[in-house]
């Protein structure tokens, strides 16, 4: 029964989501988040290297107008937000404009070859990433982490700043009501009427 008992323990602990704390959890996104955004930026490089023949093999393929000008696109999100994405910064962002990059690779492997999990299977993945950094944002280990604890810290000392100025006109105020208040008790009374 104790067998069973510890068995079931370990079990539960290896099944929980949060089994890891806090930080490991940070570390693995960060090296996902760095990895994801390293290997997409050559996609972005390889579009450029032939434009004209990513624009007719995939974008009049799927029937998007102006061709040239959405391989463009395409080529220049995957290589200026995949390295913001291996930053982290703008990450949201980024990772939405190469969720949208993914989702039109998608459709276009899905109407050239249906649902054959070989032509899907990248950008699949790639995708699902993308949309998970959109979603959650870049993490601890993020330049945006950084200008958000610049941003707060810069916010907490302009509330301190104003906090204190409140606390000496209500200090300065209080004084003035006190020495009102001991002028009128040492002042000799009216004369009675």
């Amino acid at each position: 029964m104790a067998l069973l008992q510890r068995f079931l323990g370990l079990l539960t602990s290896v099944l929980r989501h949060d089994s890891v704390g806090p930080r490991w959890s940070q570390v693995a996104w960060t090296v996902l988040r760095v990895v994801a955004g390293l290997f997409m930026i050559h996609n972005g490089l390889d579009k450029l290297a032939d434009i004209e023949g990513f624009a007719t093999a995939y974008v009049e393929v799927i029937g998007l107008p102006f061709p040239i000008f959405f391989a463009y696109v395409a080529a220049y999100t995957e290589l200026i937000a995949a390295p913001m994405v291996a930053l982290g910064l703008l990450t949201r962002g980024a990772a939405l404009g190469l969720f949208a990059t993914m989702a039109v690779a998608m459709f276009h492997h899905i109407k050239v070859a249906g649902f054959s999990v070989p032509y899907l299977e990248l950008s699949a993945i790639y995708a699902a990433i993308f949309l998970a950094f959109a979603v959650n944002g870049g993490g601890w280990f993020s330049v945006d982490q950084l200008l958000v604890n610049a941003i707060e810290s810069w916010l907490n000392r302009a509330s301190r700043e104003k906090l204190e100025s409140l606390q000496s006109s209500l200090q300065a105020a209080t004084e003035q009501v006190r020495a009102a208040e001991k002028e009128a008790a040492e002042a000799p009374p009216p004369p009675p009427s």
